[in-house]
This record gives structure tokens, C-alpha cells and sequence, in this order.
């Protein structure tokens, strides 16, 4: 049996190398894509120069600010930035047509349906990029393996703008000198552990023993780790998923613990978001709430709806009720509460027969 052979696309600081492309000038300086650094904003992303002053995706706007005071700051155009990223998509597909969007910015590709030879990998990978280029003048990285969790880890190697190829066989020997944040699916909880115990790295999280895994990471999670750390990942492509959310989201200049002023929000920001599902002429069947934390932390809560919803007050008492939910859970004052929906599908009005 042939490998699979699994791509994973990253674009490069995406919302800041749109924003050099719109505005040449840019390019030179340290670029902030985020709110306002005087508020409570929070980085969305920043390009290559900004990043050399240590700043990074989801830093606080005022903490960017002291790093580099000579950043400069813009907001996120999400219309743009969509637009961008559906010509991408549509370059892709004319060189690897099987493709999962995990995000805007990102997504696994099917190379095993256009390649026969995993050898040509890399010259795929690149075509890829001259595709995205000519389309779009962006820039991606890639990575190839045998399954997604080796991909999305090499796609992230080499920025901005590399290859980077796993042959079968070397997967586990790939992953294990990471630190074992990196290997997708460990979270803030199972690094602390996995830590506490003197495990670093990903190779040694594939050495546990059945008995240590089990008294660290009990459970069906444990062993699903494991097997990612040692390279093994039988997940698919999954095509239904290959349409993003779509969201809104406002960070407070302080934090807001009044209940009601969070449901007018939620419901101001869901019409926000039932607009751009009528311009893009799109259902919605889960709607999901995102709160952030005074200490940054963030909690989302979702509902999954039997048929699509496309109606701006539904999406909104559902936010609002899921907000409700988070907060009994922990209550709290929130710096930001943000609306999106997922699962998208056409839009189809329902006509009643006379």
C-alpha cells in the first residue's frame, strides 16, 4: 500500500502581508495587526520585522507597543483579508484539487490524489507556492508527511516561505527533538504534566510506557498523543469542514462585568455577523461564543443547530445564552466577547406552497 502523502499550507503572517501588499510602505516598518495599543486590543498577527522585537499573535496591543514603541498599528480588515484568501484557495486547487481549510490561512492538501511518487513532493509544494504567488503575490510555507499532525508541525519549520519534507519512515525521528507544546493536541494542562514528570520533548512523550502514559494522561487523549508523537495520525481530509466561520469579536477598554451591556454586544456584534452570512449567501449551523478573561485566558462555548441559521436575533439569543452558560461556570468581568458560526452550508429560503 502506497503512503499517503499530506500537505499542509500555511500562509505567511497573512493579515500583515496583505496589508504590505495594499500598502507597499509597510513593508520596511514593524506591522501590528491588532486593535488599538492605547485600549485593551490584542495582536491578531504582526509581520517578520515586528516579530523581531519578540512580538507574537494574541500579546496584548499595549505589551507590543512597549516592546517596539515604533510599531505601527492597524486594524484588521477581515473583507480583505477574505478575499485574499479565497483567491488563494482557488490557486491551490488548480495544482492539488483535494483540500481541507482548517482557517483563512491554513489548510491540509491531498498530494497522494495528484502524485504517484512521494520523491515529488517537494516539487509539488513548490508549484503550490508559485501558485499562491502568481495569484496573490503571497507568501506560504508547507510541510509534507504521511499524515496531518507531522505536516502541520514541518509546514511550520522553515517560515517564511520554505518546504519542508518528512519521507516515510522518519516521522517519529521528525517530531521527537520538538518541545512537546508543539505537538498538536497538547494543551496548557497535559504540558504541565507532561513537564512536572521530565518530559520535554515530543520523543519522549512516544517513549511512555502504557503504565506512565496512563497515570499522566489517562484515557483515550493519552494514547491519541502518543501516537501522534510517534508520527502516527490516521486522520483524513475532512471536506465538509473546508468552509471557515465567521465572526466578530470587540475587546473592552475595560473590563465590562454588567450582564446586560454583554448581551447588547453579543446581539450588535451576531447582526454584524448574519450580515456577512447574507453577502455571502450562507447558512450557519453551530453559533459560538468567545469570552476572554482579565487574566487572558479564553473560554467558548457552542450550540449546534438541527438546519442551517442565517438570522441575525437567532444568532444572537443563542450567543447570549451561551454566554450565560460560560459565566455560571465562571463568573466573571470580561475583557472581550466575540460571536462567530461555523458548519456553514447555501442559504435556502424555505417557500410555503399556497
Amino acid at each position: 500500500m502506497s503512503p499517503r502523502i499530506v500537505a499542509h499550507l500555511d500562509l505567511d503572517a497573512f493579515f500583515a502581508a496583505v496589508e504590505e501588499l495594499e500598502r507597499p510602505e509597510l513593508a520596511a516598518q514593524p506591522l501590528v495587526v491588532g486593535g488599538d495599543p492605547r485600549g485593551r486590543g490584542v495582536v491578531a498577527t504582526a509581520n517578520y520585522v515586528a516579530r523581531r522585537y519578540g512580538i507574537r499573535s494574541a500579546m496584548s496591543c499595549a505589551e507590543a507597543l512597549r516592546r517596539c514603541p515604533q510599531a505601527v498599528f492597524v486594524r484588521p480588515s477581515h473583507r480583505r483579508y477574505s478575499e485574499y484568501s479565497r483567491a488563494v484557495w482557488a490557486a491551490v486547487r488548480e495544482v492539488a484539487p483535494t483540500v481541507e481549510r482548517t482557517g483563512l490561512d491554513e489548510g491540509y492538501l491531498d498530494f497522494a490524489e495528484v502524485l504517484a511518487d512521494f520523491r515529488d513532493a517537494r516539487p509539488l509544494a513548490e508549484a503550490v507556492q508559485t501558485a499562491v504567488r502568481g495569484a496573490t503575490h503571497l507568501s506560504c510555507s508547507l510541510g509534507v508527511g504521511t499524515c496531518k499532525v507531522v505536516a502541520k508541525v514541518a509546514s511550520d519549520r522553515r517560515k517564511p516561505g520554505g518546504v519542508t519534507v518528512v519521507p516515510p519512515g522518519r516521522e517519529a525521528a521528525f517530531l521527537a527533538p520538538f518541545p512537546v507544546r508543539l505537538l498538536p493536541g497538547v494543551g496548557p494542562r497535559a504540558e504541565e504534566r507532561l513537564r512536572a514528570a521530565g518530559i520535554d520533548t515530543v520523543g519522549g512523550l512516544a517513549e511512555l510506557s502504557d503504565g506512565a502514559l496512563a497515570r499522566l494522561l489517562p484515557g483515550k487523549v493519552g494514547r491519541l498523543l502518543r501516537d501522534r508523537a510517534r508520527g502516527i495520525d490516521p486522520r483524513p481530509l475532512e471536506l465538509a469542514s473546508e468552509s471557515v466561520s465567521i465572526g466578530h469579536e470587540e475587546t473592552f477598554e475595560r473590563d465590562v462585568a454588567d450582564r446586560a451591556q454583554l448581551h447588547d454586544e453579543l446581539r450588535r456584534m451576531a447582526l454584524r455577523v448574519a450580515q456577512r452570512l447574507a453577502e455571502s449567501g450562507q447558512a450557519a449551523r453551530t453559533v459560538s461564543t468567545k469570552l476572554r478573561y482579565p487574566d487572558f485566558s479564553i473560554r467558548s462555548r457552542s450550540l449546534t443547530l438541527p438546519v442551517g441559521c442565517a438570522d441575525g436575533a437567532q444568532i444572537g439569543e443563542i450567543a447570549c445564552g451561551l454566554l450565560d452558560r460560560a459565566l455560571a461556570d465562571r463568573p466573571s468581568a470580561l475583557r472581550l466577547v466575540g460571536v462567530s458560526v461555523s458548519n456553514l452550508e447555501p442559504f435556502q429560503q424555505l417557500v410555503l406552497e399556497a
